[in-house]
Parts: C-alpha cells; sequence; structure tokens
C-alpha cells in the first residue's frame, strides 16, 4: 500500500518547498511534477519546435529522455536544473502544460514513478486527475502580490534579476491562463484542504501539514 500526498496550487504558492520539506521530515519520495513540464517548455526552446504543431511537439516527447536525481533534473543526460527556471521556460510552462498530448504522457509517467511508494507530489491537477484518490489532497493559495514577491526572491537568490511588477503581471496571466485550460484546469479538488499562505512562514505552513499527514497516515 503507498500513501499518496497530493498538493495542488498555483504559481509561487509554495508548493515547490514546502512538499520537499514535508517530505524529508516523513521520508516520502518527492515528485515536482512541474518540473517535468518545464523539462519538456525547455526541450521545446533548445530544438526549436513550434508549440502549435502538435506532430513536433508529439516527435519531441517520443525522443526526449527526462529524469530526476538528488533534486536535480536531467534533460538527456544533462542537468538543466538553473536553465528551467529562466523566465524564458516560465513564459511558456503553461502552453506547454496544456497540451493535451504533453500531459497524457507525463501523468502517466507521474504514476509509474509514484507506484507502490509513499509520495508527495506538487502540481495543478495532482488531487483533480493525476491522484483522485489520493490519502491527503491539500490546496495552497496566497495572494498574487505575495507570491510575486516571492517568486523575485528565488530568482534573486538564482542570480537572475527581475522587476516585480513584471512577475506579478506573469503571475496573474498564468493564473488566469491555468484556470481556463481545457485540458486539466487548476482547480481545487472536493475534499481538498485549502491553506491560504499569503500571511504565514514556510515553517508554519509545514507545521499545519505535518499535523495532517499525521493524522491521515495512522
Amino acid at each position: 500500500m503507498s500513501f499518496i500526498v497530493a498538493v495542488d496550487g498555483p504559481a509561487g504558492s509554495g508548493k515547490s518547498t514546502i512538499s520537499k520539506m514535508v517530505a524529508k521530515k516523513y521520508k516520502l519520495t518527492y515528485l515536482d511534477t512541474g518540473a517535468m513540464y518545464r523539462m519538456i517548455a525547455f526541450t521545446s526552446i533548445r530544438d526549436g519546435v513550434d508549440l502549435d504543431n502538435i506532430d513536433k511537439v508529439v516527435d519531441l516527447l517520443n525522443k526526449v529522455s527526462i529524469d530526476m536525481k538528488n533534486d536535480k533534473f536531467y534533460v538527456d543526460g544533462k542537468d538543466v536544473s538553473l536553465e528551467i527556471r529562466t523566465p524564458e521556460v516560465t513564459a511558456i510552462v503553461s502552453k506547454v502544460a496544456a497540451i493535451k498530448e504533453v500531459r497524457i504522457k507525463l501523468v502517466d509517467l507521474q504514476r509509474k514513478i509514484s507506484k507502490g511508494k509513499d509520495v508527495i507530489l506538487d502540481g495543478r491537477d495532482i488531487g483533480t486527475v493525476v491522484f483522485k484518490d489520493a490519502n491527503l489532497k491539500i490546496f495552497l493559495v496566497a495572494s498574487p502580490e505575495e507570491r510575486a514577491k516571492r517568486r523575485v526572491l528565488d530568482f534573486k537568490n538564482k542570480g537572475i534579476d527581475e522587476k516585480f511588477e513584471d512577475v506579478l503581471s506573469e503571475i496573474i496571466r498564468r493564473d488566469e491562463f491555468d484556470s481556463n485550460r481545457n485540458e486539466s484546469p487548476l482547480k481545487k479538488a472536493e475534499d481538498a484542504i485549502e491553506i491560504d499562505t499569503s500571511f504565514m512562514n514556510i515553517d508554519k505552513v509545514v507545521e499545519v501539514i505535518s499535523k495532517l499527514v499525521e493524522e491521515n497516515k495512522n
């Protein structure tokens, strides 16, 4: 029997950072599904693939090799952990994630990786599509302004200089796009527990989720 924790929410709500911490605390396998879509987005830029040409996208999916080891992300054997977090990739990842063929391949891969394991996954559709029967479903939210502030700081820590106004505008655009796409739109599962992280530090959010994990795992 596996134990599945699904963490969904919009861009910049703290899903990845918090999921990693909870994974470490409870020895869960952490699967960053957003990074998987970013790796496909990165590859499409690298190879000059027109995302409106589905045949070309499918060809890319059939050829590319993506892997994750020790918090590092690899495309065709090359570490692209920094490259997949650039503004260029961020600008198109929502479009990539909205492509049906991409979602089918990556959702299948997410399920295969998680089979038989105690796993925490974060994304947009984990609780609504990937694992509808997850043991625990969390939906993290925060104000667009707070999420933009976090994202700017994250960029700065990676040596990338981005203006707050530009990041805020991009987050609002992504929220609109992700919530209204045809394929697996961003939405809260009916049985998910919503946590607003706008006025909570990371440790507090981890504390709240830890209590929920312990309640549902026992």
